[in-house]
Protein backbone atom coordinates (compact mmCIF):
# COMPACT_ATOMS: atom_id res chain seq x y z
CA UNK A 1 0.00 0.00 0.00
CA UNK A 2 3.08 2.12 -0.49
CA UNK A 3 1.81 5.79 -1.70
CA UNK A 4 -1.71 5.00 -0.73
CA UNK A 5 -3.63 7.91 0.82
CA UNK A 6 -6.00 6.39 3.63
CA UNK A 7 -8.97 8.63 5.47
CA UNK A 8 -10.78 6.79 8.69
CA UNK A 9 -14.31 8.77 8.51
CA UNK A 10 -15.41 8.31 12.34
CA UNK A 11 -12.63 7.98 14.86
CA UNK A 12 -14.41 6.83 17.68
CA UNK A 13 -13.43 3.98 19.78
CA UNK A 14 -13.24 1.59 16.78
CA UNK A 15 -12.16 4.01 14.18
CA UNK A 16 -9.33 5.43 16.15
CA UNK A 17 -8.11 2.11 17.21
CA UNK A 18 -8.07 1.23 13.63
CA UNK A 19 -6.43 3.89 12.42
CA UNK A 20 -3.82 3.74 14.71
CA UNK A 21 -3.03 0.30 13.73
CA UNK A 22 -2.69 1.28 10.13
CA UNK A 23 -0.65 4.62 11.20
CA UNK A 24 1.77 2.54 13.63
CA UNK A 25 2.31 0.27 10.69
CA UNK A 26 3.47 3.15 8.63
CA UNK A 27 0.62 3.93 6.17
CA UNK A 28 -0.62 7.36 5.28
CA UNK A 29 -3.82 7.72 7.36
CA UNK A 30 -6.07 10.29 7.85
CA UNK A 31 -8.35 11.04 10.49
CA UNK A 32 -11.56 12.70 10.17
CA UNK A 33 -13.80 12.96 13.29
CA UNK A 34 -16.71 14.90 14.48
CA UNK A 35 -16.24 14.88 18.46
CA UNK A 36 -14.28 18.17 18.83
CA UNK A 37 -12.86 17.62 22.47
CA UNK A 38 -11.44 14.60 20.47
CA UNK A 39 -9.48 16.36 18.01
CA UNK A 40 -7.91 18.46 20.56
CA UNK A 41 -7.10 15.90 22.88
CA UNK A 42 -5.60 13.72 19.58
CA UNK A 43 -3.90 16.71 18.12
CA UNK A 44 -2.31 17.44 21.60
CA UNK A 45 -1.04 14.09 22.54
CA UNK A 46 -1.93 11.49 19.98
CA UNK A 47 -4.30 8.60 20.27
CA UNK A 48 -3.95 6.92 23.31
CA UNK A 49 -4.81 3.17 22.72
CA UNK A 50 -5.25 1.10 26.13
CA UNK A 51 -5.21 -2.95 25.74
CA UNK A 52 -5.19 -5.92 27.48
CA UNK A 53 -1.15 -6.19 27.27
CA UNK A 54 -0.41 -3.31 26.67
CA UNK A 55 -0.90 0.95 26.18
CA UNK A 56 0.03 2.63 23.31
CA UNK A 57 -0.09 5.99 22.46
CA UNK A 58 0.18 7.37 18.33
CA UNK A 59 0.46 10.54 17.19
CA UNK A 60 -1.72 10.82 14.28
CA UNK A 61 -2.83 13.46 11.25
CA UNK A 62 -6.43 14.39 12.46
CA UNK A 63 -9.08 16.64 10.92
CA UNK A 64 -12.49 18.68 12.27
CA UNK A 65 -15.22 17.92 10.15
CA UNK A 66 -15.26 21.69 9.57
CA UNK A 67 -11.99 21.52 8.33
CA UNK A 68 -12.74 18.68 5.59
CA UNK A 69 -13.56 20.80 2.94
CA UNK A 70 -9.93 22.51 3.10
CA UNK A 71 -8.29 19.69 2.04
CA UNK A 72 -6.99 18.78 -1.31
CA UNK A 73 -5.70 15.58 -1.72
CA UNK A 74 -7.92 12.72 -2.47
CA UNK A 75 -8.07 9.07 -0.62
CA UNK A 76 -7.42 5.89 -2.39
CA UNK A 77 -9.40 4.12 0.32
CA UNK A 78 -11.66 5.72 3.04
CA UNK A 79 -13.30 3.50 5.89
CA UNK A 80 -16.06 4.91 6.96
CA UNK A 81 -16.69 3.86 10.74
CA UNK A 82 -19.31 6.23 12.03
CA UNK A 83 -22.75 5.06 13.53
CA UNK A 84 -25.04 3.49 10.34
CA UNK A 85 -26.99 6.23 10.70
CA UNK A 86 -25.03 8.62 9.71
CA UNK A 87 -24.00 6.76 6.87
CA UNK A 88 -25.08 9.03 4.30
CA UNK A 89 -24.19 12.31 5.24
CA UNK A 90 -20.92 10.85 6.30
CA UNK A 91 -20.44 9.54 2.69
CA UNK A 92 -21.76 12.98 1.07
CA UNK A 93 -18.95 14.59 2.79
CA UNK A 94 -15.82 12.48 2.44
CA UNK A 95 -17.47 11.51 -2.21
CA UNK A 96 -15.47 14.94 -3.00
CA UNK A 97 -12.10 13.79 -1.17
CA UNK A 98 -12.14 9.81 -2.98
CA UNK A 99 -10.00 8.99 -5.85
CA UNK A 100 -12.39 8.27 -8.85
CA UNK A 101 -10.81 4.71 -8.57
CA UNK A 102 -10.79 4.62 -4.99
CA UNK A 103 -12.47 2.23 -2.32
CA UNK A 104 -14.72 2.94 0.45
CA UNK A 105 -15.85 -0.01 3.06
CA UNK A 106 -18.30 0.68 5.83
CA UNK A 107 -16.78 -0.88 8.58
CA UNK A 108 -20.09 -0.71 10.83
CA UNK A 109 -22.64 -2.92 12.11
CA UNK A 110 -25.87 -2.57 9.79
CA UNK A 111 -26.67 -2.64 6.37
CA UNK A 112 -24.88 0.17 5.47
CA UNK A 113 -23.57 -1.12 1.71
CA UNK A 114 -26.41 0.00 -0.55
CA UNK A 115 -26.50 3.79 1.25
CA UNK A 116 -22.52 3.85 0.15
CA UNK A 117 -22.72 2.60 -2.99
CA UNK A 118 -25.93 5.54 -4.17
CA UNK A 119 -23.55 8.20 -3.06
CA UNK A 120 -19.52 6.53 -3.83
CA UNK A 121 -20.78 4.40 -6.53
CA UNK A 122 -20.95 0.41 -6.53
CA UNK A 123 -17.59 1.04 -8.59
CA UNK A 124 -16.27 2.45 -5.23
CA UNK A 125 -18.16 0.13 -2.44
CA UNK A 126 -16.70 -2.77 -0.54
CA UNK A 127 -18.36 -4.17 2.50
CA UNK A 128 -17.26 -5.21 5.72
CA UNK A 129 -18.06 -7.57 8.89
CA UNK A 130 -15.75 -6.46 11.87
CA UNK A 131 -15.60 -7.92 15.25
CA UNK A 132 -13.94 -5.56 17.70
CA UNK A 133 -14.71 -4.64 21.12
CA UNK A 134 -13.67 -1.34 22.50
CA UNK A 135 -15.29 1.59 24.31
CA UNK A 136 -14.71 5.18 24.54
CA UNK A 137 -15.57 7.79 27.09
CA UNK A 138 -12.84 10.57 27.00
CA UNK A 139 -11.25 12.21 24.09
CA UNK A 140 -8.54 11.05 23.02
CA UNK A 141 -7.98 7.81 24.77
CA UNK A 142 -9.79 4.58 24.20
CA UNK A 143 -10.35 0.88 25.95
CA UNK A 144 -9.89 -1.72 23.30
CA UNK A 145 -10.44 -5.06 24.72
CA UNK A 146 -9.09 -6.84 21.46
CA UNK A 147 -6.06 -6.31 20.32
CA UNK A 148 -5.40 -6.73 16.32
CA UNK A 149 -4.27 -10.36 17.43
CA UNK A 150 -8.40 -10.90 18.62
CA UNK A 151 -9.69 -8.69 15.72
CA UNK A 152 -11.24 -9.84 12.61
CA UNK A 153 -13.08 -8.46 9.57
CA UNK A 154 -14.42 -10.00 6.38
CA UNK A 155 -14.51 -8.31 3.32
CA UNK A 156 -16.87 -8.29 0.23
CA UNK A 157 -16.90 -6.67 -3.39
CA UNK A 158 -20.29 -5.09 -3.50
CA UNK A 159 -21.39 -6.53 -7.33
CA UNK A 160 -18.69 -7.56 -10.20
CA UNK A 161 -17.34 -3.74 -10.24
CA UNK A 162 -15.25 -4.09 -7.50
CA UNK A 163 -14.87 -8.01 -7.40
CA UNK A 164 -11.23 -8.88 -7.27
CA UNK A 165 -10.16 -5.48 -5.69
CA UNK A 166 -10.52 -7.27 -2.27
CA UNK A 167 -7.21 -7.48 -1.59
CA UNK A 168 -6.13 -3.96 -1.90
CA UNK A 169 -8.40 -3.63 1.32
CA UNK A 170 -7.10 -6.61 2.87
CA UNK A 171 -3.47 -5.20 2.56
CA UNK A 172 -4.61 -2.04 4.49
CA UNK A 173 -6.71 -3.78 7.60
CA UNK A 174 -4.45 -6.81 8.08
CA UNK A 175 -2.98 -4.62 10.25
CA UNK A 176 -5.81 -3.93 12.65
CA UNK A 177 -6.48 -7.93 12.67
CA UNK A 178 -7.13 -10.95 11.09
CA UNK A 179 -8.76 -10.86 7.43
CA UNK A 180 -10.68 -12.91 5.10
CA UNK A 181 -12.65 -12.40 1.61
CA UNK A 182 -16.08 -13.43 0.96
CA UNK A 183 -17.88 -14.10 -1.77
CA UNK A 184 -21.61 -13.12 -0.11
CA UNK A 185 -20.31 -10.16 2.04
CA UNK A 186 -24.25 -8.98 2.34
CA UNK A 187 -25.21 -12.36 3.78
CA UNK A 188 -22.18 -12.34 6.32
CA UNK A 189 -23.09 -8.87 7.43
CA UNK A 190 -26.94 -10.28 8.36
CA UNK A 191 -24.98 -12.90 10.04
CA UNK A 192 -23.60 -10.35 12.10
CA UNK A 193 -26.89 -8.50 12.54
CA UNK A 194 -27.90 -11.44 14.30
CA UNK A 195 -25.74 -11.26 17.05
CA UNK A 196 -26.31 -7.68 17.01
CA UNK A 197 -29.84 -7.97 17.54
CA UNK A 198 -29.76 -10.58 20.22
CA UNK A 199 -27.00 -9.41 22.48
CA UNK A 200 -26.89 -5.24 21.96
CA UNK A 201 -30.88 -3.62 22.80
CA UNK A 202 -31.40 -6.41 25.82
CA UNK A 203 -27.91 -5.44 27.96
CA UNK A 204 -28.36 -1.82 27.25
CA UNK A 205 -32.04 -1.80 28.31
CA UNK A 206 -30.55 -3.32 31.36
CA UNK A 207 -27.81 -0.76 31.45
CA UNK A 208 -25.58 -3.91 32.27
CA UNK A 209 -22.52 -5.12 30.39
CA UNK A 210 -23.10 -8.17 28.14
CA UNK A 211 -21.76 -10.93 30.79
CA UNK A 212 -23.93 -9.67 33.35
CA UNK A 213 -27.17 -8.82 31.20
CA UNK A 214 -26.96 -12.96 29.82
CA UNK A 215 -26.82 -13.88 33.61
CA UNK A 216 -30.01 -12.31 34.49
CA UNK A 217 -32.68 -15.59 34.46
CA UNK A 218 -34.26 -15.20 31.56
CA UNK A 219 -32.47 -12.75 29.26
CA UNK A 220 -30.51 -15.35 27.62
CA UNK A 221 -33.96 -16.94 26.07
CA UNK A 222 -34.82 -13.19 25.32
CA UNK A 223 -31.67 -13.07 23.24
CA UNK A 224 -31.80 -16.21 21.65
CA UNK A 225 -35.51 -15.08 20.33
CA UNK A 226 -34.72 -11.80 18.98
CA UNK A 227 -31.31 -13.82 17.17
CA UNK A 228 -34.08 -16.44 15.56
CA UNK A 229 -35.95 -13.97 14.54
CA UNK A 230 -33.33 -12.60 12.36
CA UNK A 231 -31.59 -15.56 11.13
CA UNK A 232 -34.79 -16.71 9.83
CA UNK A 233 -35.93 -13.17 8.33
CA UNK A 234 -32.54 -13.43 6.52
CA UNK A 235 -33.02 -16.73 5.57
CA UNK A 236 -37.03 -15.73 3.89
CA UNK A 237 -34.63 -12.94 2.17
CA UNK A 238 -32.86 -15.61 0.10
CA UNK A 239 -29.76 -15.66 2.27
CA UNK A 240 -28.04 -18.86 3.58
CA UNK A 241 -26.35 -19.60 6.70
CA UNK A 242 -22.70 -18.57 6.32
CA UNK A 243 -20.06 -18.79 8.87
CA UNK A 244 -18.19 -15.33 10.31
CA UNK A 245 -15.61 -14.52 12.78
CA UNK A 246 -13.33 -16.94 11.10
CA UNK A 247 -14.84 -19.92 11.08
CA UNK A 248 -14.24 -22.67 8.78
CA UNK A 249 -17.29 -24.09 8.32
CA UNK A 250 -21.37 -23.26 9.80
CA UNK A 251 -21.38 -25.41 13.31
CA UNK A 252 -25.23 -25.50 13.16
CA UNK A 253 -27.00 -26.23 10.40
CA UNK A 254 -30.10 -25.29 11.96
CA UNK A 255 -31.17 -21.76 12.12
CA UNK A 256 -32.10 -21.66 15.71
CA UNK A 257 -29.11 -23.40 17.18
CA UNK A 258 -27.12 -21.31 14.71
CA UNK A 259 -28.36 -18.43 15.89
CA UNK A 260 -27.71 -19.53 19.74
CA UNK A 261 -24.09 -20.58 18.65
CA UNK A 262 -23.23 -16.98 16.86
CA UNK A 263 -24.10 -15.87 20.39
CA UNK A 264 -21.81 -18.17 22.07
CA UNK A 265 -18.62 -17.05 20.25
CA UNK A 266 -19.48 -13.52 20.86
CA UNK A 267 -19.71 -14.27 24.58
CA UNK A 268 -16.87 -16.94 24.35
CA UNK A 269 -14.66 -14.89 22.21
CA UNK A 270 -14.79 -11.04 22.36
CA UNK A 271 -16.66 -10.32 25.47
CA UNK A 272 -14.60 -9.12 28.92
CA UNK A 273 -16.33 -8.92 32.28
CA UNK A 274 -17.20 -5.18 31.88
CA UNK A 275 -17.74 -5.43 27.93
CA UNK A 276 -20.88 -3.23 27.10
CA UNK A 277 -22.30 -3.27 23.84
CA UNK A 278 -22.54 -0.23 21.77
CA UNK A 279 -26.21 0.86 21.91
CA UNK A 280 -25.12 0.90 25.96
CA UNK A 281 -22.55 3.31 25.33
CA UNK A 282 -24.42 5.63 23.14
CA UNK A 283 -27.21 5.93 25.69
CA UNK A 284 -24.33 6.72 28.61
CA UNK A 285 -23.11 9.26 26.11
CA UNK A 286 -26.66 11.04 25.80
CA UNK A 287 -26.58 9.72 22.35
CA UNK A 288 -29.50 7.64 20.37
CA UNK A 289 -28.24 4.05 19.37
CA UNK A 290 -28.58 1.84 16.41
CA UNK A 291 -32.03 0.59 17.02
CA UNK A 292 -33.74 1.01 13.46
CA UNK A 293 -30.71 0.19 11.88
CA UNK A 294 -30.20 -3.86 13.61
CA UNK A 295 -33.80 -4.60 15.32
CA UNK A 296 -35.87 -2.33 13.18
CA UNK A 297 -34.39 -3.82 9.80
CA UNK A 298 -35.90 -7.05 11.30
CA UNK A 299 -39.22 -5.77 11.88
CA UNK A 300 -39.53 -3.68 8.63
CA UNK A 301 -38.23 -6.54 6.50
CA UNK A 302 -40.79 -8.72 8.03
CA UNK A 303 -43.53 -6.38 7.44
CA UNK A 304 -42.35 -5.79 3.84
CA UNK A 305 -42.76 -9.97 3.23
CA UNK A 306 -45.92 -9.79 5.02
CA UNK A 307 -44.29 -11.19 8.32
CA UNK A 308 -43.91 -10.65 11.99
CA UNK A 309 -41.12 -9.96 14.22
CA UNK A 310 -42.50 -9.57 17.37
CA UNK A 311 -39.35 -9.73 20.21
CA UNK A 312 -37.74 -7.36 17.69
CA UNK A 313 -40.76 -5.18 17.80
CA UNK A 314 -40.99 -5.14 21.44
CA UNK A 315 -37.15 -4.53 22.08
CA UNK A 316 -37.26 -1.39 19.75
CA UNK A 317 -40.33 -0.17 21.26
CA UNK A 318 -38.44 -0.12 24.77
CA UNK A 319 -35.19 1.52 22.83
CA UNK A 320 -37.88 4.21 21.79
CA UNK A 321 -39.14 4.65 25.30
CA UNK A 322 -35.99 4.94 26.82
CA UNK A 323 -34.52 7.31 23.83
CA UNK A 324 -37.43 9.49 24.44
CA UNK A 325 -36.84 9.97 28.43
CA UNK A 326 -40.28 7.91 29.10
CA UNK A 327 -38.12 4.82 30.74
CA UNK A 328 -34.79 4.87 31.98
CA UNK A 329 -32.04 2.25 31.47
CA UNK A 330 -32.03 0.29 34.21
CA UNK A 331 -31.67 -3.63 35.58
CA UNK A 332 -34.92 -3.20 36.81
CA UNK A 333 -36.28 -3.74 33.40
CA UNK A 334 -35.55 -7.71 33.30
CA UNK A 335 -39.52 -8.04 34.10
CA UNK A 336 -40.16 -5.95 30.82
CA UNK A 337 -37.77 -7.94 28.30
CA UNK A 338 -39.32 -11.34 30.02
CA UNK A 339 -42.39 -9.29 28.64
CA UNK A 340 -41.11 -9.63 25.21
CA UNK A 341 -41.44 -13.39 24.99
CA UNK A 342 -45.04 -13.18 25.70
CA UNK A 343 -47.66 -13.83 22.50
Amino acid sequence: MAGKRIAVMGTGASGASIGADLTRAGLDVTFIEQWPSHVEAMRANGIRIEMPEQTLTTPVRVFNLCEAAALRETFDVVLIVVKAYDTRWACELVEPLTSRTGLVVGIQNGMTMDDIASIMGPERTLGAVVEIASNMFEPGIVDRQTPPSGTWFAIGAYDSTTRGRETEVVEVLRHAGKVEITDDIRTAKWMKLVVNAAECLPSAILNLPLREAINVPGIREVMTAAGIEAIRTALALGHQLVPIFGKSHVEENDPSHYATALLDTVLSEWTLPNTRVAHLQDWMKGRRAEVDEINGIVVAEQQTMGGTAPVNAKLVDIAYRIERGDLKADPSNAALLLSTLQP
